[in-house]
């Protein structure tokens, strides 16, 4: 039984799915290593662990983008809900049938990215067409709900490694596995607003393609996702080389990601609360000087208390990043639709594929060396600084004019 037009129950099933989509992104990197160790795992391959997993929500959002309105929202978010708890049980079982286990954990990490590119595409349009009054605070305050729930997942699963050690991490996914599953019992009854129909065919991949302020979009989307997933998914394996000692894995993921996730919500929070007293673009920008001072004291401090202090800074910078270019194409395109939102979640994905496979790649090449994998990272939150640094200045331009 559905519950009539109660749109903070939509909002906060679309909190939870934000949630489920970090545990799908945020849990397996806390096994990386182990999975290397366990599994005899290079680094290389780890890296393409993180890859398969945005490779299909790539895909994902693609098809999504093209069918939503067809099928309609709610199927399709139910969908993503079962994918996301298969993907973690499979985790659990695939290896134990499939001899090969690193391709056993590649169709795991498919299965996670599948159900997370359904909810990236899907989410935020439901809830900026939900009837609120500050939209762009309120698309901030859904994406903070992902980092409190990356937060969530690195504290609470932490502790249990640290109780019952690394040996146990599967009962650990099968915890995990009851979001998704409570998720998907709210959205079977929570009412689905959709973006205006009108609006929603008024926009054409033909018609978003001609528009320079789409492409400067897609753009600002890649290096909000390379910026912060390259930071995100290598943050506990770094955290883990500075303190070098196996033994305080947990004090290194506390320090790593979690430290991170909580830096990025509270900037999100932050944000939704001041968003309609702060310029975006400007915001942007200061984020991007944040970040790239973040990145530059994680690799050149010699002291690693400082350089894990770096990684959680990045969280402040990439904070606003993602949600804020999501906020600018719903103010500048208003009729872009859910086709519009699939394209930039299209564009923020294959951002959050580059930057932690290219972070990958050249520390694989330099020994290992995640410092070197950070330097070559900077290129992302500089490239976003530079795009709202000239915005910034035609505007004034224009107001002189």
């Amino acid at each position: 039984m559905l519950i009539k037009n109660n749109y903070k129950a939509t909002i906060g099933a679309a909190f939870l799915g934000y949630i489920t989509q970090a545990i799908m992104l945020n849990f397996p990197p806390l096994l990386y290593l182990f999975f290397q160790d366990s599994y005899g795992l290079t680094l290389s391959q780890v890296s393409f662990l993180i890859t398969a997993n945005i490779i299909v929500e790539l895909i994902v959002d693609i098809l999504v983008s093209k069918f939503a309105i067809r099928v309609g929202y709610r199927p399709l978010i139910i969908l993503a809900t079962v994918l996301a708890m298969l993907g973690l049980l499979s985790m659990v079982i695939f290896p134990l049938f499939i001899s090969n286990k690193f391709v056993a954990l590649i169709f795991s990490m498919m299965l996670c990215g599948g159900g997370g590119g359904i909810m990236e595409v899907l989410i935020s349009p439901v809830v900026e067409a939900c009837p609120t009054k500050n939209k762009s605070g309120m698309m901030s305050l859904l994406h903070s709900f992902y980092c409190w729930g990356q937060a969530g997942v690195v504290l609470f699963s932490t502790i249990f490694f640290l109780i019952f050690g690394l040996n146990n991490w599967m009962y650990v996914a099968i915890f995990w596995t009851l979001i998704p599953l409570i998720c998907m019992i709210l959205f079977c009854r929570a009412p689905i607003y959709m973006l205006e129909e009108e609006n929603a065919q008024k926009a054409s991949v033909l018609t978003l393609f001609k528009n320079k302020v789409f492409w400067v979009l897609v753009l600002m989307m890649i290096c909000a996702g390379a910026s912060e997933l390259a930071m995100a998914q290598w943050a506990s394996a770094f955290a883990e080389t500075v303190i070098n000692r196996s033994d305080l894995k947990w004090l290194s993921d506390l320090l790593g990601p979690c430290l991170f996730a909580v830096c990025m919500g509270c900037a999100r929070v932050f944000y939704a609360k001041k968003s309609e007293k702060i310029d975006l673009t400007k915001s942007i920008f200061i984020s991007s000087l944040i970040c790239i001072a973040s990145y530059l004291i994680a690799i050149l401090s010699p002291f690693p208390v400082l350089s894990l202090i770096g990684c959680a800074l990045c969280g402040i910078g990439a904070g606003i990043m993602w949600p804020g270019s999501f906020s600018i194409a719903s103010a500048k395109m208003p009729h872009g639709g859910v086709l519009m939102f699939g394209l930039l979640a299209l564009s923020g994905d294959f951002g959050c594929l580059v930057g932690p496979s290219l972070a990958g790649q050249a520390a694989a090449l330099f020994g290992d060396n995640l410092k070197v994998g950070f330097a070559v990272s900077i290129i992302f939150p500089l490239t976003l600084a530079i795009i709202c640094a000239v915005t910034f200045i035609r505007k004034r331009k224009s107001k002189k004019e």
